[in-house]
């Protein structure tokens, strides 16, 4: 038996006992007739197909790049909805169950998925794979310290492909470099449901990484060689496939260069911290309103902010879809100047998992801010 049926036979196994489980308590509870729900139907759950490799991402930007890898050779499921964002997560039973379905989970990494420890433990899944994409990325120190890099060596030294991240010492919690993250409200095996607002915050390093498409091709190539220990049978296609987006990924670098050019060492303005690598690779600076979407700017963030418009002076402000509109909007109004938007692609529609829309969208983010750029001091 191959590597891909053994895994489908097990899966078929859990899924039965799961079944009989619920069989049981439909009996027991006879006063009340279930709602039929497939498995497609429950969010952040995998359907299962006996011959593919089963696949689970955490959000947007790795479900684009994961699903430019593999192609039709394995299922690709998100196990954030589209229109929610890591920092707003709140994980459910499903979600467990998804993890638990899975062969390889996907990730970020750089401590942005805070919700994955838990997760992980509670689907006590022994064969599942994590593929960290961040691993032996070079990483912007996050809390403002832009500019301080850091090659990142020890992040992933398992080659992100073990059974669990968090017994390699370098899943989304750092016992020892990251303890103030999790006294900030983030026990990493405590509750399984984690509130919006709680707390969170970055890490030592800025997770943002998949805004600059120079890295983000090494991302790829991490999601590439992790399907490929997975799954050797499957190399030619995963190596193929990541080869024509790599291109692809060269190709948006480029043309954002280009369009970009002319405004090298300016100044843009967004919500949140999320703009310091795409600012890094294209020679510009990034001022932010605050460090986390969910926060709300205080009057000396609001000053801050009009203080650099003014010096700069900025005809333009780059709000997100979603978020800070109401703030900048006000800001815009104030100093009489626009606002335009930058995408972080931490959110979007259902077609938002296909990899063309990371493409379509960073090339639509160059132009948005060119043309807030125009006429800057």
């Amino acid at each position: 038996m191959s590597g891909l049926n053994q895994r489908a036979y097990q899966r078929q196994v859990q899924q039965l006992s799961v079944m009989a489980l619920g069989a049981l308590v439909t009996l027991g509870g006879c006063t009340a007739t279930p709602t039929a729900t497939s498995e497609a139907d429950t969010p952040g759950a995998v359907a299962i197909s006996e011959d593919s490799l089963q696949v689970v991402t955490t959000f947007l930007p790795i479900t684009q790049f994961t699903k430019a890898v593999a192609g039709d050779r394995a299922e690709v499921v998100q196990l954030l909805p589209t229109n929610t964002g890591p920092h707003d997560f709140q994980s459910k039973p499903s979600d467990v169950q998804a993890v638990a379905n899975a062969d390889v989970l996907i990730k970020n990494g750089l401590e942005v998925e805070f919700f994955l420890d838990s997760l992980i433990e509670n689907a006590a899944n022994s064969d599942l794979v994590t593929i960290d994409s961040s691993e032996d990325i070079v990483a912007l120190a996050s809390d403002g310290a832009h500019g301080e890099e850091d090659g990142h060596d020890d992040h992933g030294e398992d080659d992100g492909h073990g059974d669990h991240a968090d017994e390699k010492g370098h899943d989304d919690h750092e016992d020892d470099d990251h303890g103030d993250h999790a006294e900030e409200g983030h026990d990493d095996h405590g509750e399984e449901v984690h509130a919006k607002g709680d707390g969170h915050d970055h890490g030592e390093f800025d997770p943002h990484i998949w805004l600059d498409p120079k890295r983000a091709v090494e991302q790829v190539e991490n999601i590439r060689d992790g399907l490929i220990a997975a799954d050797p049978e499957g190399e030619a296609e995963y190596t193929a496939n990541a080869a024509a987006f790599i291109t692809e990924l060269q190709a948006l670098d480029a043309d954002i260069t280009e369009t970009l050019a002319p405004f090298g060492g300016q100044t843009f303005v967004v919500f949140h911290d999320f703009a310091t690598y795409f600012a890094e690779s294209y020679g510009l600076d990034a001022e932010i309103l605050v460090g986390l979407p969910e926060e709300n700017p205080s009057p000396d963030d609001v000053k801050r902010v009009m203080d650099t418009v003014q010096a700069k002076g900025l005809k333009t402000i780059m709000t997100e879809p979603q978020v800070g509109e109401s703030s900048f909007k006000a800001i815009a109004q104030d100093l009489s100047i626009g606002v335009s938007e930058f995408d972080p692609l931490e959110v979007g529609a259902s077609d938002a998992v296909e990899p063309d829309y990371y493409l379509t969208t960073m090339r639509q983010n160059a132009e948005n801010l060119a043309a807030s750029l125009e006429g800057s001091n």
